[in-house]
C-alpha cells in the first residue's frame, strides 16, 4: 500500500558515501504535507539534496520533498524582512531580493542549496568571520510536527524548540516557512584581492587580521606530504564595491552539477594531477592574475557554481569532506600535528582552506570564535585511516568537526568533541519522545 502512494527512489549522499532505496514525497498543499507526515512512522524533510552526510533521508524511510513549498509569502522592504518557504533556493531568494538592494550575508558556496536546508543544517558563508551563521539573521520559523501538529518558533515564542531546530538537521519537525532579516546591499560587485603565503601559520595570522578590516577572507593552500613550504598558498580578500547604482541579478537556475554527477566511473584526482592541478592554479595568480581585480556578485559568492566539474572527478566512490572549528590558542600545535599526519599518511588531499569563524557554540551548532579548516580528501582504505588520526587530533585539542559535512563522523567523536551534545538529545527527547523524523546522520550519532 505505501509503495502506491509514494514514490520509491535511490538516493545518495552528496560526498557519495551513503546511498539508500527511500519512499519520497513532494507534497504541493500544507494539508497534503499533514496527510503525508502521518503516512509512515519516521520520516525526514528533504531540500535540494546538496548535504553531505546523509542528514534527509535513511534507508526504507520518508524523505518529504519541499521543492513545491518555494513561494516568497511576505515582504517588507522598510523593515528589511522577508518570510519565504523552506524549499526556495538562495538563488530565487537573491533574484528577488537583489531587485531592492537587499540581502543576507550567511550564504554558502552553491546558489540551489534551500533555505530550509540552510536553517537545518546552521550554514555559514565566506562572511562568517563577522556575520556568523545564518542563525543571526532568523526572526520565526514555522513547522509542521505529525505529533505537535503546526508550531510558530522564535526567540519569544516556543523559544526552545527555535534554538533546537536552528541546526538540529531536520530533527524537530518540517520547516516548512521562515523570516529573516534582510541588509542592504551597497553594491554588486566584489574588489578581490589576492595576497601570497609562505605557510599555514602565515595564511592564519593574514586571515585573523582581515577580520578587523571588514573583509571577506579565505586561503588556498598546498599541503602536499613532500612540499618544501607546506601551507604555500594564496590568500583571496573580497570586499564589496560601493556605489553601484544598478543590483540587478538574474543568475540560472540550471543545475549543472547534475549534468557531470554519474559521467565519471574512476576517481581522477591522484598526487599527479593534484600536482599539475595546483602548479598551475598558483601560478596563474602569481603571474597571469592582477594581484587586485572586480570580481561580479556570482562569482565571489558562489566559488563553486561553473565548477561542478571538481566534485565529479572524484568518481562514483566520492570523497570525504572535513570541516574543523580550532581555538586560536592551539591553532598552531593541530596544524603542526596535522602536518606530522599528513607527512606519514601521505593522504591525497585535493582541496585545503582556511577561514575565521564567529559565534556562540551550542547544542550541535557549528560555531564558535575559532579558526575554520577545510580540506577534501579522496576515498579509500589509506585516507581513511588518515581520518581517524584526524579524529584523535580534534579530540585532543578540543576541536569541533562539522556534522554535516563529515559523513563518516562517528558518535564517540561527536560526544567528545561537543560538550553539549547530551543535552540536545535530552531536550528534543522531551520534545519528540518517539522520535518520529530520523534520518541516516541521526541514527549514525545517536540523536
Amino acid at each position: 500500500m505505501i509503495e502506491k502512494y509514494f514514490e520509491k527512489k535511490n538516493l545518495i549522499s552528496f560526498d557519495k558515501t551513503y546511498s539508500a532505496d527511500v519512499f519520497i514525497k513532494h507534497p504541493d498543499k500544507y494539508k497534503q504535507l499533514e496527510i503525508d507526515s502521518q503516512k509512515k512512522e519516521n520520516l525526514i524533510s528533504r531540500g535540494g539534496g546538496y548535504s553531505y552526510s546523509a542528514a534527509s533521508f535513511k534507508k526504507e524511510s520518508l524523505s518529504i520533498g519541499m521543492k513545491n513549498f518555494n513561494r516568497i509569502l511576505y515582504f517588507d522592504k522598510e523593515k528589511q524582512e522577508i518570510t519565504i518557504e523552506s524549499g526556495i533556493t538562495f538563488i530565487e531568494l537573491l533574484n528577488f531580493t537583489l531587485k531592492y538592494g537587499l540581502w543576507i550575508t550567511q550564504i554558502p558556496g552553491y546558489p540551489f542549496i534551500t533555505l530550509g536546508g540552510a536553517v537545518a543544517a546552521n550554514v555559514h558563508g565566506k562572511s562568517c568571520s563577522s556575520d556568523g551563521t545564518i542563525r543571526n539573521v532568523i526572526k520565526n520559523i514555522l513547522i509542521f510536527h505529525k505529533n505537535h501538529g503546526w508550531l510558530n518558533l522564535s526567540k519569544d515564542e516556543n523559544k526552545n524548540i527555535f534554538d533546537l531546530t536552528i541546526g538540529g538537521f531536520g530533527l524537530t519537525g518540517t520547516i516548512v516557512s521562515l523570516t529573516i532579516k534582510l541588509v542592504k546591499l551597497e553594491g554588486l560587485n566584489f574588489i578581490t584581492s589576492v595576497k601570497k603565503t609562505k605557510s599555514i601559520s602565515d595564511t592564519i595570522d593574514l586571515i585573523k587580521d582581515s577580520k578587523s578590516k571588514n573583509l571577506l577572507a579565505y586561503s588556498w593552500n598546498r599541503v602536499d606530504p613532500n612540499l618544501k613550504n607546506f601551507g604555500e598558498g594564496l590568500v583571496f580578500y573580497n570586499k564589496i564595491e560601493k556605489n553601484k547604482e544598478k543590483i540587478d541579478l538574474e543568475l540560472s537556475n540550471f543545475n549543472s552539477f547534475h549534468f557531470f554527477m554519474n559521467k565519471i566511473n574512476l576517481c581522477l584526482w591522484n598526487k599527479v594531477t593534484i600536482k599539475t592541478f595546483n602548479y598551475f592554479f598558483l601560478n596563474y595568480y602569481r603571474y597571469l592574475k592582477k594581484d587586485n581585480y572586480i570580481d561580479n556578485f556570482s562569482n565571489a559568492i558562489f566559488p563553486f557554481r561553473g565548477k561542478e566539474m571538481y566534485f565529479s572527478l572524484f568518481g562514483k566512490k566520492g570523497f570525504y569532506e572535513s570541516q574543523i572549528l580550532v581555538s586560536h590558542e592551539v591553532a598552531q600545535n593541530f596544524i603542526e600535528e596535522l602536518r606530522k599526519a599528513i607527512s606519514i599518511y601521505k593522504p591525497t588531499i585535493t582541496l585545503f582552506s582556511i577561514k575565521e569563524m564567529q559565534g556562540n557554540q551550542e547544542y550541535l551548532r557549528f560555531e564558535g570564535n575559532m579558526t575554520l579548516l577545510t580540506f577534501d580528501v579522496t576515498k579509500n582504505n589509506k585516507n581513511s585511516i588518515f581520518m581517524d588520526e584526524v579524529d584523535k587530533l580534534c579530540i585532543k585539542y578540543n576541536a569541533i568537526p562539522s556534522i554535516i559535512k563529515d559523513s563518516r563522523l562517528k558518535r564517540e567523536v561527536l560526544d567528545k568533541c561537543y560538550k553539549f551534545a547530551d543535552k540536545f538529545r535530552e531536550e528534543l527527547k522531551n520534545f519528540d519522545s518517539k522520535r518520529f523524523y530520523k534520518s541516516e546522520l541521526s541514527d549514525r550519532l545517536n540523536l
